[in-house]
């Protein structure tokens, strides 16, 4: 696959998800045969006034390349100076804008999706960023803002016009954020209306979701969202069975053992422990999900307080 001038070793991209994509998970996704990975999303606003936790989002390793950073915002010169001043001083090879986010701060912000309902104001914000920057420009957008709004071909249309190199489409409204099924036609419908690669998002869980993406809207690439939470191992299933036609069985219960503990230590080494040992605890809950005893685990992980405490914990879980 290729967007604009850059090389992905396949089709299968990670999809940048708050509190969720940073360097380590994006690391081991990359490991697990993912083509493409996506920083959490970064306010172009908090880049311009220097905001302090921004820093960590933008943090990136050689070992993930290709990746691409997400920003989000909804003011034409802020968004193209910021593009801009990423591609002077950082490494990524995609800059991707976010007009998906269902989040009621960021919608009530006219940012994120409420874009959905800005045709305008999307093509003044891709124009002025296209403008500054010589990185490929990605957008990744929803079916509408609500089922009366169903405008994603024309948000498609409008990003091709301007020079963007590839559209990612979630099948949901924002009204629906991640209720029901993802519309998979009105993938297809941007398919058929734009010549850029299009990439499709919503329920992709395995091989055969995967497969049934491709079957029905013939989009270039596939987005793994939520699924990838506590479940890298889905890019090893995935890019087998797409390169080799092969299915690989679900990890047992000591592989997912190891990759809790791996998982950990990555986080403590890039973030300290006592934030890394904190924010694992949303991912054992993700790992662990249909485990037995799982409930347990979880309770029990809420009260840890160092990775030796962990590891004893889950050592003692382990078949």
């Amino acid at each position: 696959m290729k967007i604009g001038n850059v090389e992905i070793k396949n089709n299968i991209i990670l999809a940048p998800m708050a509190g969720v994509t940073d360097l380590p998970f994006r690391l081991i996704c990359k490991e697990m045969g993912c083509g493409l990975v996506y920083t959490e999303m970064v306010s172009a606003k908090a880049i311009l006034y220097k905001n302090k936790n921004t820093e960590p989002l933008l943090s990136t390793d050689d070992r993930e390349h290709p990746v691409a950073v997400q920003l989000f915002g909804s003011d034409p010169d802020i968004m193209g100076d910021m593009a801009a001043k990423i591609e002077s001083e950082r490494n990524f090879e995609i800059i991707d804008i976010n007009m998906g986010c269902p989040v009621p701060k960021i919608v009530n912000n006219g940012e994120g999706s409420a874009l959905m309902n800005c045709p305008d104001q999307v093509e003044k914000i891709l124009k002025n960023i296209i403008s500054k920057v010589h990185t490929p420009v990605t957008v990744k957008i929803r079916k509408g803002f609500n089922e009366n709004s169903v405008n994603a071909c024309e948000i498609a249309k409008i990003a091709e016009s301007c020079g963007v190199s590839a559209v990612a489409i979630h099948g949901r409204t924002r009204e629906q954020y991640y209720s029901g099924k993802a519309d998979l036609q009105v993938i297809a419908d941007v398919k058929k209306a734009v010549k850029i690669p299009v990439i499709g998002n919503g329920d992709i869980c395995d091989v055969e979701s995967a497969i049934r993406m491709y079957e029905v809207t013939g989009c270039d690439g596939i987005m793994v969202g939520r699924a990838a939470r506590g479940n890298p191992w889905i890019f090893r299933q995935l890019s087998e069975y797409f390169e080799n036609e092969r299915i690989i069985a679900k990890p047992g219960r000591n592989e997912v053992i190891d990759m809790i503990l791996r998982h950990c230590r990555m986080l403590i080494e890039e973030k300290g422990e006592y934030t890394g040992i904190r924010e694992m605890r949303k991912h054992v809950g993700w790992y662990t999900f249909g485990m037995p005893h799982s409930a347990s685990i979880r309770g029990r992980v809420n009260t840890l307080e160092s990775y030796d405490e962990l590891e004893d914990m889950f050592n003692e879980l382990r078949q």
